[in-house]
């Protein structure tokens, strides 16, 4: 059985520590700087280590000895856990939109025995997957718009927000450079910005820049697509309104104040929903076509505990990539993409088949909705 240590006992940590758990299949071991969150995540079967994660030495005696370590730490602590990977030759997994630490986690995955497997979650990570797959479809590539939204049910506020997974995560996504191909050419373009208006089903919703949700996408298809870029899903009116706090009020440069505001004021839900839409245009067979991924995704129990939608998509995500690796059909050493997983290999999978419609807990309704697409601008 091999041995497992996830980093973070938070809200995509716990869930990520149920669902293996509930395998039978893994010794699951999580770790923590809070005595509280360990309490909380404990059960028969799982080990706890109290950790400052900004101890590298303490760091990486934790990981030691393990078949893998799974990263769910906020985004400024991950680049800790991969140099304590790499140094502990284990295998690595996080789920971080962070570009910057994606970069730090591919130098240090050259030269090692052990596989480093970044961006394991939603977007980046599935995303990708379905925007490859969709690709390779196509005899050109024209344009690739990758979109994923993590939304309440039921919005109420003037944000039409909900809180459902990490404050820092949202923020930093809000504010950092975003990658893209602009015109066959590799391009940073600023956070919030190309505000575009879609309906899916009925609904209109908005779509911006942020950071991260391309992962390792654009060095994969640079020069071989035209136009490339990824967008946060929400409902209309949000963007302006975190314009305001971002720049009007230069919150962008005082992050712990904006993140107090936002986890004081805005409430968490456990209703929510995932979006995932994906658009390809180019031409196959001599004709200029498009071809389109979209679903929605909800919430469901994992370990008989009800978990939201993004945080059963993410956890989903990075636990089934451990499984790809553990029956060899990912790379065993160095650096390893999202987009070289084959979409049906991922969907086929036991965690993976959450984004296929079913549900872990067998026996209920599915907790995808296959999207019908009313417009798109």
């Amino acid at each position: 059985m091999n041995s497992i240590l996830v980093i973070g006992a938070g809200k995509i940590g716990s869930t990520i520590v149920d669902m293996l758990h509930e395998t039978g299949d893994y010794r699951v071991t999580v770790a923590d700087a809070s005595p509280e969150a360990l309490e909380a995540v404990a059960k028969d079967g799982v080990g706890t280590i109290q950790l400052d994660f900004n101890d590298a030495v303490a760091l990486q005696n934790a990981l030691k000895g393990h078949y893998a370590v799974l990263s769910a730490a906020p985004y400024h602590l991950t680049g800790h856990v991969a140099q304590a990977a790499r140094l502990a030759d284990v295998n690595y997994f996080d789920l971080t939109e962070d570009v910057a630490t994606t970069r730090m986690v591919k130098e240090l995955a050259e030269g090692a025995e052990t596989a480093f497997i970044p961006q394991c979650g939603l977007a980046p990570g599935f995303i990708s997957i379905v925007a490859h797959d969709i690709a390779s479809h196509f005899d050109k590539l024209d344009t690739v718009r990758l979109r994923v939204g993590a939304l309440p049910q039921y919005p109420s506020n003037a944000l039409s927000y909900n809180l459902t997974w990490s404050t820092d995560g949202v923020i930093n996504e809000y504010i950092e450079r975003c990658e893209a191909v602009v015109d066959g050419k590799l391009r940073e373009v600023p956070a919030m910005e190309e505000l575009e208006e879609f309906s899916l089903d009925g609904t209109r919703y908005e779509a911006f820049n942020t950071s991260g949700g391309l992962g390792t996408l654009c060095e994969t298809l640079d020069g071989k697509v035209r136009n490339l870029n990824y967008k946060t899903i929400r409902y209309p009116g949000h963007c302006a309104l975190m314009r305001v706090l971002l720049n009007d009020l230069q919150l962008r440069n005082r992050r712990e104040v904006l993140k107090d505001i936002l986890e004081n004021a805005v409430p968490a839900t456990m209703q929510d929903m995932v979006i995932v839409f994906v658009t390809v245009t180019g031409e196959r067979g001599g004709r200029y076509v498009q071809e389109t991924y979209a679903r929605s995704i909800y919430g469901q129990k994992v370990g008989g505990t009800q978990r939201t939608a993004i945080q059963v998509t993410t956890a989903a995500g990075i636990c089934a990539m451990l499984d790809l690796l553990v029956e060899g059909r990912l790379p065993k050493q160095g650096f390893v993409r999202q987009e070289e997983i084959d979409l049906d290999t991922f969907l086929a999978n036991r965690f993976g088949r959450v984004y296929a419609g079913e549900r872990l807990d067998e026996g209920h309704e599915p907790a995808v909705k296959n999207i019908r697409l009313d417009a798109v601008a």
